[in-house]
């Protein structure tokens, strides 16, 4: 009890709307525009478990935890690393985790039943691009011969897989598996990486669950397979792998060992992606709709915290993040990439200010069109076997991701005097689909309201009613 007691104490606003919600007053609150809030109640369940991965991404999670802002909100929360992103999911949807840092891909599959089927929805998204490509010293050192130089000698960025196609040709003329590593067959890593293959001319294989292959590689010229983060480098150091797409600090870590080369980021790939979600079971939201929110406040509050000032809180975060139990990676090797910069070969490092975002450019909003995008690579790819109406993937965006949710929470916080409207979407015109988006590697545009015509427009992949 002392504990609750400290953590209203520290918010006299909280109190306040404790006390509203704790009398029922229907009255509510006022924004600036005129719109009444209605008061919002106390948690239904305030003893938390969140799971995570070693990643940098999971900082959300780790700061709301570190700067008490699950503790603002009557929520005693307990973070805990899983071993992978199965497990993950399995502790969500089994109820021994309320709630978790997730692949974006991960609540959508499981929504329409790629791999274990459940309901499960997210209010927030953690942030836009991480990632990166590596590859062995090997395969860079013959690679490299056919990348265009700048005036300096140093590689001409942003790398195209074109130039990796000649190496995975000779790997084919020796009769060669060319072999990569991705976390998760829904995982951004794995449609990223794709993307790039594809982008070059290289083909990286078709699922086919309907004739029972879910191992994506039919057709494939690179042979993409399943590493968990942590594990990456050492697998590629042990030859079991040419490369790999993984979140930092692993491809950073590969730099530092001397073991491999970052050729490029998925900020490179498509420019301001999004990456991960917090996911949660349908039945939790519907149940705890008080607790909900009031994760996302701070979870909202994290964000914005990683991001201020110029990211002036970086070097902060990645002494907490180097911690054990959160990434427990050594600071250096968080610090390449969480800062700002990006580190290639070793020694060239190169700025790249917005290879983490977790708050600016709405980078925490559940946009329907980031969900769309990802269905139109599970279809491309042949996880969704089946071609689908264009109305079928609005439907199944707004199954799974809750701007209403995060509206509410972000609506309390600009009443506390926390954070301002102008730091969020227009909620009363957003329409939940980005503007069309073109900043992609091949220069194809992506409009979510046309998924379709997206995939069609895709020189690999499936298309129209073709199958797998």
């Amino acid at each position: 009890m002392k504990l609750i007691t400290r953590a209203i104490d520290k918010r006299p606003w909280g109190w306040i709307l404790r006390v509203l919600g704790a009398a029922g007053l229907a009255a509510g609150l006022t924004l600036t525009g005129g719109t009444a809030l209605a008061a919002l109640g106390e948690p239904e369940k305030a003893d938390l478990k969140f799971g995570f991965i070693k990643l940098t991404d999971m900082a959300p999670l780790a700061i709301a935890y570190e700067k008490g802002y699950f503790e603002d909100e009557g929520l005693y929360v307990t973070l805990e690393a899983q071993a992978n992103w199965k497990v993950l999911l399995d502790g969500v949807i089994d109820g021994q985790l309320d709630g978790a840092h997730m692949l974006a891909g991960q609540p959508l599959a499981a929504t329409i039943g790629f791999g274990t089927k459940a309901e499960i929805v997210t209010p927030f998204s953690m942030d836009l691009n991480g990632n990166g490509i590596t590859l062995s010293n090997a395969v860079w050192e013959q690679m490299k011969a056919h990348v265009p130089k700048q005036p300096d000698g140093k590689p001409q960025h942003p790398i195209k897989a074109d130039y990796l196609k000649p190496v995975i040709d000779k790997f084919k003329a020796e009769g060669k598996p060319f072999k990569m590593g991705m976390v998760f067959p829904v995982s951004t890593h794995n449609y990223e990486l794709r993307y790039w293959l594809a982008a070059g001319g290289i083909h990286p294989g078709y699922y086919a669950p309907k004739k029972g292959d879910i191992t994506g590689t039919i057709a494939a010229d690179a042979l993409l397979s399943v590493t968990p983060p942590p594990q990456m480098p050492a697998t590629l150091e042990a030859g079991t792998i040419n490369g790999y797409c993984v979140g930092e600090p692993w491809n950073q870590q590969a730099v530092f060992k001397g073991i491999g080369v970052p050729v490029i980021t998925d900020y490179e790939i498509w420019k301001g992606n999004p990456e991960k979600v917090f996911g949660m079971t349908k039945s939790f939201v519907e149940k705890n709709p008080n607790t909900t929110v009031r994760v996302v406040k701070a979870l909202l509050r994290a964000a914005k915290w990683l991001d201020e000032n110029g990211n002036g809180n970086r070097p902060e975060a990645v002494k907490i993040l180097a911690k054990p139990n959160y990434v427990g990676a050594d600071a250096k090797v968080i610090a390449n990439s969480m800062t700002g910069t990006f580190e290639y070969e070793k020694g060239d490092k190169r700025a790249v200010p917005d290879f983490n975002v977790f708050f600016r450019d709405n980078a925490t909003y559940p946009y329907y069109s980031d969900a769309v995008w990802y269905l139109t690579q599970m279809r491309r790819w042949g996880q969704i076997p089946e071609a689908k109406p264009d109305s079928w993937y609005a439907e199944i965006a707004k199954q799974v991701y809750r701007p209403d949710i995060y509206r509410k929470a972000a609506e309390e916080l600009i009443a506390e005097g926390k954070m301002k409207a102008a730091e969020f979407p227009d909620f009363a015109k957003e329409t939940g689909f980005r503007a069309p988006q073109s900043e992609f590697i091949d220069g194809i545009t992506y409009d979510g309201t046309k998924p379709n015509a997206y995939i069609d427009g895709l020189k690999i992949g499936l298309k129209g009613q073709e199958q797998p």
